[in-house]
């Protein structure tokens, strides 16, 4: 088998797929409600994504994400994840999700195939959840984390975005989660991105609360954390535990800790492109050529091409990024 290589010597086995640039929340640090999303037709059919995918497992991708927007608008998802599961070399099919339509999808969905799912959850307090994501009921939520649990969608990882003077009061509470209810908590560093949009323009970079200084916390009010081998998965975090307790509690260090030494992704956006880095605007049309009739052969030197402007690092900690597309649209 030929593997996909970047200049770098990393192997790239993990492919995060958007299948929608659509969300049914109105988060304070996105923009994507103000935005004109793309037309269903711009769109990747799944058909295609199932191309692209067949032929990026013959290079040796093994692991999905599917992501959005929010996935789960896109409709009859089971479908696509039912074509994924079915070709040979797959591992692991996970999603990202706002869980807020989880509950209903849940079980389909691993029937289907899906191997578990993260979910994005900010805030513990339905006044503050409702603030930072629009017009989101928290009781939904709990409700998809239910849902997933019982479908067997395991282990099921929370995503959490702390913001300085929002939601960093909740530190505790979420370290807490892990200790009394067995969950899986990830802290993510808030990501200053684009020079519009997403954020940048209501939530300055000094409003990243870093992850040493969220580990501090925990470990001065709840005790030592304890490193613990990965959790299930592909990504960057470092995983530790509080005595006694079930769950583990991840680091994302994506401002203050680079941990592109070890990247092994490739991104497929909703629109049809490879993007080798999320904050990098190099990218490579595959939906273009595709619905021209491209070969399979064709696609992997797609693929290759990709992978070779992949650069050795992000500059993320330097500067707030410019690019022309807001992470929504790329499938963060």
């Amino acid at each position: 088998m030929t593997y996909l290589i970047d200049n770098f010597r990393r192997r790239i086995n993990y492919m995060r797929i958007s299948v929608t640039d659509h969300c049914n929340l109105r988060c304070i640090y996105c923009t994507a409600h103000l935005v004109s999303r793309l037309k269903h037709e711009d769109i990747l059919r799944y058909e295609e994504i199932e191309r692209i995918t067949r032929v990026a497992v013959s290079l040796g991708i093994d692991s999905l994400r599917l992501t959005g927007g929010e996935p789960l608008m896109r409709p009859y998802l089971e479908r696509l994840v039912n074509m994924l599961s079915n070709i040979e070399g797959i591992k692991d099919i996970s999603m990202t999700t706002n869980a807020i339509t989880l509950a209903k999808h849940a079980k389909e969905l691993a029937d289907a195939g899906l191997n578990r799912v993260n979910i994005s959850l900010d805030s513990l307090k339905e006044d503050k959840f409702k603030y930072m994501t629009g017009y989101g009921n928290l009781s939904d939520v709990y409700k998809g984390i239910e849902a997933a649990a019982k479908a067997g969608l395991s282990p099921i990882k929370i995503n959490t975005v702390m913001l300085a003077g929002v939601n960093d009061n909740e530190i505790l509470d979420f370290a807490a989660k892990t200790r009394d209810e067995g969950w899986h908590v990830r802290f993510i560093e808030y990501m200053p991105f684009a020079s519009e949009g997403c954020g940048a323009d209501r939530f300055a970079a000094n409003q990243t609360v870093s992850g040493d200084f969220i580990k501090d916390t925990i470990i001065s009010n709840m005790g030592e954390l304890t490193p613990v081998m990965s959790s299930k998965g592909n990504g960057p975090a470092k995983y530790y535990h509080l005595a006694h307790a079930e769950g583990t509690i991840g680091f994302i260090g994506a401002v203050t800790g680079c941990f592109c030494e070890a990247c092994n992704r490739m991104r497929l956006t909703a629109d049809g492109k490879l993007r080798p880095c999320l904050l990098d605007d190099d990218e490579i049309d595959i939906k273009t050529p595709l619905r021209q009739g491209i070969t399979d052969e064709g696609i992997k030197e797609l693929m290759s091409q990709a992978v070779a402007i992949k650069h050795e690092k992000h500059r993320l900690g330097e500067e707030i990024l410019p690019s022309s597309r807001q992470m929504w649209q790329i499938g963060g």
